[in-house]
């Protein structure tokens, strides 16, 4: 019976899209029914799965011995990245139908569309329940070939140029994770995920160095879909994708299945205990530190408020790896937070940009001078998501915040502890590049002219309007009363789920 769930959440997405090709619709309102029938059905039957608990291994192929199963298994990581994938694209599904509307493609492109949109859910479900590293790679890689044509969806040079662009730093990041799957399978117990680490010390002898450099090659391989510097040009650049697409880009489906990806290679595969305090660690540190502080300070000079964002989320996702490379399980701890917690926050955030984009046509902070009068509904939800993601307490960005802090000043990691003032400076320049768009809709000018606002600008309607105010109220939430939840995340983060 659980397989047979599993592999219904995984495959539904796709046998939906499939038929969504071939259904003959009335209208445009029952398509949209169809649709969001089917993903809030597979949603559901994911929640039926996830409060079963953990289950046991359910072995699916085995191809040529112990090592190389193609096997599902559902424990506490898991359970962790299925809830947010599960909880978040009913949401957005709900979203995209009045966002597509303003699309120019057509009936065929539209339903070509969502069989790839929801065919992404299904195929990061299936990250989440990877038993082993093969199986995991096989969905990674998957995720790659269901997003491409999502970004290039517009078909304008752009969106190809773009979609390029992410095809080939997936493949080579690929390349480099394939590597550290290679070098598991000769030197582990087995591909799977075993809290601890797989590693057989008795089998490494000498090449401890070789091991540790291909962990970092596997970890920046995984790391282009987590946006690590230098391997994130690509994510800008996929802003020209609809806004459903970047939003679950940059909140969950791609770049939150490198973070996760990196989290089983680090905990379940290499282990800890094998990695910390070697130079690797150290290595890696440096990189997600300067990314944390490279990527805000990008967000400041990029006036694009999508691409602005984007800037932001290769910050911000370098806040959950530098939880993960403190290699402890209170830094484990602050790297599930803010892997939650970071997808309600950025989810919202672009989602107030898309109806930005669609009820006013700005797509840059100089074109939303004043806009709060017409639009005070965005305006006030883009504020509380600014404020999150600025980590303001109350607020669920300091609850992940001051977690990863904790854990670096008690891991005494002297290289953590100067991470922290990464992130205190990341905390600046997050208000500066969130609180100017806000001040300036708000506060334009003595000298403004509200008449050159059009008449049409105003908030959308009902269904983008529901998902963004259920986001405030979870951002609210989490911030006041996360007890429950981060109690769950150091049981997954101390082995115990």
């Amino acid at each position: 019976m659980v397989l047979g769930l599993m592999l219904t959440v995984i495959l539904l997405p796709f046998a939906g899209g499939l038929l969504l090709q071939v259904i003959k619709f009335k209208d445009k309102r029952q398509k949209q029914c169809y649709i969001f029938a089917y993903v809030l059905i597979n949603t559901l039957l994911t929640y039926v799965l996830l409060w079963q608990g953990p289950t046991e291994l359910i072995r699916v192929i085995n191809f040529a011995g112990a090592k190389l199963d193609f096997s599902f298994k559902l424990d506490g990581m898991g359970i962790v990245f299925a809830g947010l994938v599960s909880t978040l694209w009913p949401l957005a599904t709900l979203y995209s139908f009045p966002y597509m509307e303003h699309e120019h493609n057509g009936r065929v492109h539209e339903n070509i569309f969502y069989l790839f949109y929801t065919a992404t859910y299904g195929v990061t479900l299936g990250i989440s329940m990877s038993d082993n590293m093969l199986t995991m790679y096989c969905f990674y890689e998957l995720l790659t070939l269901v997003t491409v044509p999502l970004v290039m969806h517009t078909l304008t040079k752009e969106a190809v140029l773009a979609s390029r662009k992410y095809f080939y730093y997936s493949l080579g990041g690929a390349a480099f994770a394939f590597i550290g799957l290679i070098f598991l399978v000769v030197y582990g117990d087995s591909l799977a995920f075993t809290y601890g680490g797989v590693l057989n010390l008795s089998q490494i002898g000498g090449k401890k160095d070789l091991l540790l450099f291909v962990y970092v090659l596997a970890f920046l391989g995984f790391g282009v879909k987590a946006a690590v510097c230098p391997f994130n040009a690509w994510l800008p650049q996929a802003g020209v994708a609809p806004t459903p697409v970047t939003a679950l880009l940059h909140a969950v489906a791609v770049v939150k299945s490198g973070a996760f990806a990196i989290m089983r290679l680090t905990y379940y595969g290499f282990g800890t205990d094998f990695l910390r305090g070697t130079w690797a660690q150290y290595l890696l540190l440096c990189f997600v530190i300067f990314t944390i502080v490279y990527g805000c300070s990008m967000a400041v000079k990029e006036t694009h408020i999508k691409r602005r964002l984007a800037f932001s989320t290769i910050s911000n996702l370098s806040y959950i790896l530098f939880g993960v490379l403190i290699m402890t399980p209170l830094g484990l701890v602050g790297a599930l937070c803010h892997m939650v917690f970071h997808g309600v926050m950025k989810i919202c955030s672009f989602f107030c940009a898309g109806a930005m984009i669609t009820q006013a046509h700005a797509n840059y902070v100089y074109e939303i001078d004043g806009m709060a009068k017409k639009m005070p509904k965005i305006f006030g939800i883009f504020t509380v998501s600014a404020l999150a993601l600025m980590g303001v307490p109350g607020l669920c960005g300091f609850v992940s915040k001051w977690h990863l802090a904790k854990a670096a000043f008690a891991s005494g990691n002297m290289l953590a502890v100067v991470g922290v003032g990464g992130l205190l400076v990341s905390a600046l320049l997050t208000a500066i590049y969130m609180l100017s768009i806000v001040i300036r809709a708000y506060y334009p000018g003595n000298d403004f002219d509200y008449g050159k606002l059009h008449d049409d600008i105003r908030d959308p309607d009902w269904r983008m309007l529901l998902p963004l105010f259920l986001f405030v109220i979870l951002m609210v939430v989490f911030g006041v009363y996360n007890e429950p939840v981060v109690n769950f995340f150091r049981a997954v983060a101390s082995g115990m789920i």
